[in-house]
């Protein structure tokens, strides 16, 4: 399911295109390097190789490799708000909102699994505080949606246990968990993703949420 790669492979030099498109080779090309040879590894050379640019070119795209990186984690966040923010204007019980999220989030976690793995599995110490402010204020964000129907949900005095926002990080965190071992160790011969995401969700909503 991920991405792994000995050697990045170097393309032929490209002419000058879209600046769009060609920043979106970039992003993709980063993300791969960046889990095959780790965040100290990939360079700026490495990652210009393998989208067929040269240095100088990939420059007038992206100041640093802090930059790229930042703009993959910026990029998966705001998918992932948008999901949140479309699903929780559906008229739904809080319980089914909670679902429809998660379901998102692993889906989105299993159809970009380096993306998620590189935003998502990586301690991130590389870049400094100052630098993913903003990118966590967006991430704090992201989650405070989610976090809504699990507080509904209390204000409807239905959890069982521990408080709102206690139970808003167990249920992400137990999602998290399911599908960072499906990114990170597919040869493990897993049951099918969707019954184990049903299996997931049923398990921690009927455990936290009264009928």
């Amino acid at each position: 399911m991920s991405v792994v790669l000995k050697k990045p492979h170097k393309s032929a030099r490209k002419p000058k295109g879209d600046g769009h498109m060609r920043r979106g080779e970039i992003l993709a090309a980063a993300e791969k390097i960046f889990i095959a040879e780790g965040y100290a590894g990939a360079t700026i050379r490495k990652i210009a190789d393998a989208v067929g640019v040269s240095s100088t070119a990939l420059y007038m795209h992206f100041r640093d490799k802090d930059q790229i990186l930042l703009e993959i984690s910026n990029d998966a966040i705001e998918r992932l708000l948008a999901l949140n923010t479309e699903i929780a204007s559906q008229p739904v019980d809080p319980v089914a909102r909670v679902r429809l999220m998660l379901e998102a989030y692993m889906t989105f976690a299993l159809d970009n699994p380096n993306t998620y793995q590189l935003v998502f599995c990586s301690t991130g110490e590389h870049v400094s505080s100052d630098k993913t402010a903003d990118v966590m204020a967006l991430g704090d964000r992201c989650f405070e949606k989610f976090s809504e129907p699990v507080h509904a949900i209390a204000a409807q005095g239905r959890l069982r246990s521990g408080t709102a926002h206690a139970a808003a990080e167990v249920l992400w965190s137990g999602c998290h968990g399911l599908v960072s071992l499906l990114i990170t160790k597919p040869s493990r011969g897993w049951s099918e993703p969707d019954q184990l995401m049903k299996v997931m969700l049923d398990g921690l909503l009927y455990g936290l949420v009264t009928d």
